[in-house]
């Protein structure tokens, strides 16, 4: 994975840097995982599988080390060219990383989606590999224990060597300095990657884009989240007001594949549209610290999904 252009950093005696990827099935908590080390959100979540379709990198800064976070997709059985491009960008990812830490939610069995996906991964040789138990605070403590002996038994199953194997709750903030520790401590030695400070080198467009697609997934429908894309068409400080009043216009297009999904992304006159815009609004603004004005359209890409042409335009 091309790191960023070296800056002028110095580092420590010790002081360790490098590249990690959270994996697992959709919905396994790798996103919340990824807010929760990073100390701030830069990642979307949702209770709808399949939610992320970017990989943003989150940093952690630590007196020890740095660690840089690749939020990928979660691996699934394709349905749609889009979902076949998500995959490609999965095993890309695995292979450009120092460490690849694979969540099993505790709150589920282990099951063939997780099979599948250790017995790909062990086709990585050279990559590290630890296993996160996550949500724990969902469950009672025994079902941890018969969690993380089935996580044990996987790795021999498929000839996957666990270098470390870490129960974890991002919602509770259960062993989450634990793991940063673990994860720092995989890494290579070498500076700072990034300056300290800087939390993600996602650009602001596509974290706004993100926001605000999150913003329009919560509470749709269950067949809804794979069909909505968002693309921030123009985004700038606005003109002639003064330094101490900054206003920054935000103008995005929210994609539906259907008319029938567009009238439910709007709602009755506009009223869900305006309530995603509030919502992203607020979280636009506690991202960035700057007041926001954002303008939504909601259009109607036929099929995108599908359509290669259509997924090019729409950054995929």
């Amino acid at each position: 994975m091309p790191a960023p252009a070296p800056a002028t950093f110095t580092s420590t005696e010790g002081f360790r840097s490098g590249f990690a990827c959270f994996v697992g099935r959709p919905n396994a908590g790798k996103s919340t995982l990824t807010n929760a080390l990073v100390g701030q959100k830069i990642v979307i979540t949702s209770d709808k599988p399949q939610t992320t379709r970017t990989v943003v990198r989150g940093i952690v800064h630590r007196a020890d080390g740095q660690l840089v976070l690749v939020d990928t997709p979660g691996l699934h059985k394709p349905r749609t060219l889009l979902g076949e491009r998500l995959n490609d960008l999965v095993t890309a990812t695995w292979s450009e990383v120092d460490v690849v830490a694979v969540c099993f939610p505790t709150d589920e069995k282990i099951g063939p989606g997780d099979r599948f996906l250790v017995n790909e991964l062990a086709k990585v040789r050279r990559t590290t590999k630890i296993a996160v138990a996550t949500k724990t605070d969902l469950v009672a403590p025994d079902r941890i224990g018969e969690h993380l002996l089935d996580i044990a038994e996987l790795g021999r199953e498929t000839g996957t060597e666990w270098a470390e194997i870490v129960p974890v709750s991002a919602v509770a903030g259960d062993q989450i300095d634990l793991l940063a520790e673990l994860l720092v401590g995989l890494m290579p030695e070498g500076p700072a990657l990034y300056p300290d400070g800087d939390l993600t080198d996602a650009p602001e467009e596509v974290l706004a884009a993100e926001l605000i697609r999150e913003a329009a997934l919560d509470g749709v429908r269950d067949e809804l989240p794979h069909s909505i894309a968002v693309v921030v068409e123009e985004m700038g400080l606005r003109e002639g007001r003064p330094d101490d009043k900054p206003l920054l216009d935000i103008h995005a297009n929210l994609y539906v594949e259907r008319d029938s999904q567009k009238g439910i992304v709007i709602g009755h006159r506009g009223s869900r549209l305006r309530e995603v815009g509030t919502v992203a609004r607020k979280q636009i603004e506690t991202l960035l610290g700057t007041p926001v004005y954002l303008d939504l359209r909601v259009k109607v890409a036929k099929d995108w999904q599908r359509d290669p042409r259509q997924l090019r335009k729409l950054g995929f």
